[in-house]
């Protein structure tokens, strides 16, 4: 129901256009972000610059005075708690003297702005308490004396006690409402029904009351996301699959047979997991999780050689050119013969590759599209490339999505679309550690695997920040030692965030994920970033002179690229200038050493995935994360965080911890408001896994939820507004 009627449309129109509320639903569930009681002073003293506040305060003095360098009057009003003072500003406003009088007490609201470092708000909203000619502060007295005062999220021309007044006006208008959570779960959970919910949010008597609303609204934003994924999991397992079991001394057996390494216990046991689901006669809907170097491809490998075996065929998406040709390339060493069937010295028990990206040649490119279409290659590795219409397959039976967070549902339908009528099994990857929590949230429709162990002969990787904001002489070290590695017979990665010089292209380039970008990054122009082809230019005239040095980012064509990366491999480039095109799959043994450049302009995760591309020769690995983040910012914070801890796992709580709950589900690309506004994915793990049960069990009784028409709609709005998108892409 629209909210209009219930406000003056000008008030309407900033709760629009400002804050996105449009129905009474919309504002029911714009909850305060605090509550204060009557008489209890904000702490001033707390306020940063740029941030949108409501305070609580006292009026200390009152001054009006001429402008120096123009006509005009200007009145000064200091307000306190106590100990703090913040000024308030009005230009040519003398008459408000006779309204904020010296003692008076009130709420005033604006943006946080600083003038020869003193804080204060110009031209803030403001209601004082005690004068009855003010309409607003009376409704606010009636309202809220002796209770709490909630404190909404609010804009300059929509003021927090704007918005109670409205929310008090739909809530004196409102009946019952249907209610998302059925009877018996809140009954089980002890929460409160949805009418009770929202006024002890709005219109608490206690903080009993905020705690009982917010507990109840933190577990319907679970159990909702949670009923979509049980259903999703249901659908499921009445969707009918191949199934697909290698035989008696088939591919996988001669695959095998030739490793030159010996399968982890993990891969064993992961591998295991896998082929039990390929058997199914239901798609397999598994995430394979794991560390950097853990080995997730050899297991990909053989979950594609078990389909391959069965007689069919696996296509494997990986989201950049670079990881192709480097998956493309890394099974084609494995398989040796046994991917070079119809060859001269091939295994006519093998099979083929093929390799199909959107810079290939035209030759190249149809030689692809035809083994693909024959049958001929029953491996077939690929970009975005796969997903055009006219990449077809005779039999496919097995996809795996390498870095799934790279792709949304769209492109994984348009690949699973290809197989025929008949769903196929689908196996997922990320070398992005992710808590259990998140896992039950963004991946509760998949079966988690995880590899924990590395591989043997894996050498540690050291990581030290290189703080240029206060020794910005280090950065001569750092080439030195670059110098030195390569000196020792060793490679070096120097990674930037950006390719040109000219200021245009975002952080990482254009084919760089940028979901990880933290929240807190500089503004873009505020510091200029790094970039590949003017730092390419100078470390090859000094400090890096002699050393063969050479650059690799997203705009090269793709034989450039490949080129560049094979000489790198061969040993032909000691270092390699970069973007994040190096930043998953990547495999050179004699890399020793990375230097990230800005590294502030990169997230958590994103840097844990860069440092795992050296120390995989057996050297010791070597990562300078250089910055010029000042100490004490969450920039510094974030990169000490790196520095102290190779644990993928610890790391990915870490990243989650410093980016907002909207970005843990997407929200920040979609340009939408977070789904979740009071559950957090990292705090509430015991909610979430009540709500998986709570969900798993409506599901199961009612999977059509016919019999919960009000959860029905909620799971629906999933859809409305594109959270389910969020599931998909994060």
């Amino acid at each position: 129901m629209p909210l209009s009627g219930f406000a003056k449309a000008e008030l309407l129109k900033a709760m629009r256009d400002r804050l996105e509320l449009v129905t009474l639903g919309d504002l029911l569930r714009h909850y305060p972000r605090r509550y204060v009681q009557r008489g209890e002073l904000t702490d001033i003293r707390s306020l940063r610059v740029g941030e949108e506040v409501t305070v609580q305060a006292e009026i200390k003095s009152v001054k009006t005075r001429a402008m120096r360098n123009r006509r005009g009057n200007l009145l000064e009003v200091v307000v306190t708690d106590g100990h703090g003072e913040l000024k308030l500003t009005f230009f040519n406003q003398k008459w408000r003297a006779n309204q904020l009088q010296q003692g008076m007490r009130g709420l005033f609201a604006g943006k946080i702005d600083s003038y020869r470092d003193t804080k204060q708000l110009t031209h803030p909203h403001f209601v004082l308490f005690g004068r009855r000619d003010d309409a607003d502060a009376d409704s606010i007295v009636e309202e809220f004396a002796g209770a709490l005062m909630p404190i909404y999220p609010s804009t300059a021309k929509a003021a927090t006690w704007s918005i109670a007044r409205v929310v008090r006006t739909v809530l004196d208008a409102l009946g019952e409402v249907p209610d998302p959570i059925p009877a018996p779960v809140r009954q089980r959970r002890g929460l409160l029904g949805l009418r009770e919910a929202f006024e002890a949010v709005h219109r608490p008597e206690s903080f009993a009351d905020v705690q009982a609303a917010r507990e109840r609204f933190r577990f319907e934003e679970a159990f909702v996301l949670q009923t979509e994924l049980a259903r999703r999991r249901s659908a499921a397992r009445e969707l009918a699959a191949r199934p697909r079991v290698a035989g008696e001394g088939g591919l996988l057996a001669a695959f095998e047979a030739r490793l030159p390494f010996a399968l982890t216990d993990g891969q064993r046991s992961v591998g295991d997991d896998i082929a039990a689901d390929l058997a199914r006669d239901h798609p397999m809907q598994r995430l394979l999780q794991g560390e950097v170097g853990s080995g997730k491809t050899v297991c990909a490998l053989r979950a594609m050689l078990t389909v391959v075996d069965a007689g069919g065929q696996a296509a494997l998406l990986a989201p950049t050119e670079v990881l192709a040709q480097q998956h493309y390339r890394s099974i084609t060493a494995l398989l040796g013969p046994l991917a070079e069937r119809g060859f001269i010295g091939g295994a006519e028990d093998g099979t083929r590759v093929a390799l199909l990206t959107g810079g290939q040649g035209i030759a190249a490119r149809r030689k692809a599209l035809l083994e693909s279409a024959s049958g001929e290659a029953g491996l077939v590795v690929g970009t975005h490339a796969l997903l055009e219409d006219k990449v077809q397959f005779a039999d496919l039976g097995l996809v795996v999505v390498d870095e799934q967070h790279r792709f949304g549902v769209e492109q994984r339908a348009a690949l699973t679309g290809k197989a025929g009528g008949v769903p196929p099994h689908v196996l997922v990857m990320t070398a992005t550690p992710i808590p259990r929590t998140v896992a039950m949230t963004v991946f509760g429709d998949l079966e988690v695997s995880t590899l924990s162990e590395l591989p043997s002969g894996r050498a540690p990787i050291q990581t030290n920040v290189v703080p240029l904001a206060e020794k910005p002489d280090w950065i001569d070290h750092v080439w030195r030692r670059v110098r030195q590695e390569v000196d020792a017979g060793r490679q070096v990665y120097v990674v930037c965030p950006r390719i040109g010089d000219d200021g245009d292209d975002k952080p990482g380039g254009e084919d760089a994920d940028t979901s990880d970008l933290p929240a807190d990054v500089e503004a873009e122009g505020s510091r200029e970033m790094t970039a590949v082809v003017a730092l390419a230019a100078e470390l090859a005239d000094e400090p890096l002179a002699g050393l063969r040095v050479d650059l690799l980012h997203g705009r090269l064509a793709s034989d450039a690229k490949d080129a560049v990366m094979l000489r790198f491999a061969a040993g032909e480039i000691d270092v390699l200038v970069a973007t994040t095109v190096i930043e998953v799959g990547v495999d050179v043994p004699n890399a020793s050493t990375m230097v990230v450049m800005d590294a502030d302009w990169f997230g958590v995760s994103q840097l844990h995935q860069l440092r795992g591309r050296v120390g995989r020769g057996g050297h010791p690995g070597l990562c300078l994360l250089v910055t010029g983040a000042a100490e004490g910012s969450p920039a510094r914070a974030r990169m000490d965080a790196v520095a102290s801890t190779t644990d993928g796992f610890e790391l990915s709580r870490i990243d989650l911890e410093h980016r907002r709950e909207g970005d843990v589900l997407g929200a920040d690309q979609s340009g939408r408001r977070s789904s979740l506004r009071m559950l957090a994915v990292i705090r509430d793990e015991k909610v979430i896994a009540q709500a998986r049960t709570d969900a798993a069990e409506v599901v199961g009784a009612d999977p059509g939820l016919r019999g919960e028409p009000a959860l029905a709609v909620a799971v629906a709005a999933l859809y409305d507004d594109d959270r389910a998108d969020y599931l998909e892409k994060t």
